[in-house]
């Protein structure tokens, strides 16, 4: 089975942190893509926040 495993952060160590965390309990057939993403957002007040997504897909023996 295909499943898809997603870290987001305002503060992408963060997720990149959890990301790698996850990775490693896989093995390297298991790894089918990784994408990154990331957007900033101005809030009212006129600050800017950083979002970051890294989207992990991978296989299971689950079916």
């Amino acid at each position: 089975m295909i499943q898809v495993k997603e870290f987001v952060d305002g503060d992408n160590f963060y997720a990149e942190n959890k990301a790698n965390e996850f990775l490693k309990g896989l093995a390297e057939e298991q790894v089918v893509n990784i994408c990154y993403g990331s957007v900033v957002k101005s809030s009212r007040d006129g600050a800017e926040h950083q979002r970051s997504t890294i989207l992990v897909v991978y296989k299971t023996d689950d079916k």
